[in-house]
């Protein structure tokens, strides 16, 4: 379940999102494997990456739908940039209603991070694995979205997504003890691209 949901063909509409990306990448902040792999690895580490496997684990580990929304709330909060916000927002609307569709779950619309997270408890699936494949599908978004930027083949392409995934294990098994204290971001390269993008002309991707 959980491979299906967070692969490419499930229609959240990510391949829209570069996650500013297409900002960086125009700066030459990013232009090959190695700084690709570079930004990513922070993202994951440091930024949004680490953020939302934390607020998945925090959905899951709501009781009521009360935390629930409050939880929501705060992972829209932490967004640096309206265009980020809307990439969270417009891909968890998609996800709850396809998975709604599908499943027959009780899921209302959520942020990303926030709807997988509760579609997560509502199926009694692993919270170490689901953040863990949550941001492994993260990052091959991402990937996707600089081969179609600049000149970058398709294995390494896989290079650095096999390079980056015991780093995404790492994190979501510490992210899923760590406790909402713990949210932060410290990729602010990352956030002024983010908000760089959305003046940005012509472009590719909504963010």
């Amino acid at each position: 379940m959980l491979t299906q949901w967070l692969s490419p063909s499930y229609p959240t509409g990510a391949f829209a999102w570069s996650h500013g990306l297409e900002a960086a990448i125009q700066a030459r902040w990013v232009h090959d494997a190695a700084s690709l792999e570079n930004w990513l690895a922070d993202l994951l580490q440091d930024g949004s990456g680490r953020s939302d496997a934390v607020f998945i684990a925090l959905a899951e580990a709501c009781g009521s739908n009360r935390e629930l929304r409050i939880i929501d709330q705060k992972a829209r909060a932490f967004a640096p940039s309206a265009e980020r916000l809307r990439e969270s927002a417009r891909q968890g609307a998609a996800f709850t209603r396809v998975t709604r569709a599908v499943w027959n779950m009780d899921l209302p619309d959520l942020v990303l991070p926030v709807a997988l997270g509760r579609a997560a408890h509502l199926q009694a699936l692993p919270v170490a694995d689901t953040a863990a494949l949550y941001l492994q599908s993260f990052a091959s978004n991402l990937i996707s979205a600089a081969q179609r930027l600049m000149p970058l083949g398709q294995t390494d392409g896989q290079a650095v997504l096999a390079h980056l995934s015991p780093l995404c294990e790492a994190i979501a098994s510490e992210a899923i003890t760590a406790g909402e204290d713990a949210i932060y971001s410290n990729c602010f390269l990352s956030d002024i691209a983010a908000m760089q993008h959305e003046t940005h002309q012509p472009r590719l991707f909504q963010s």
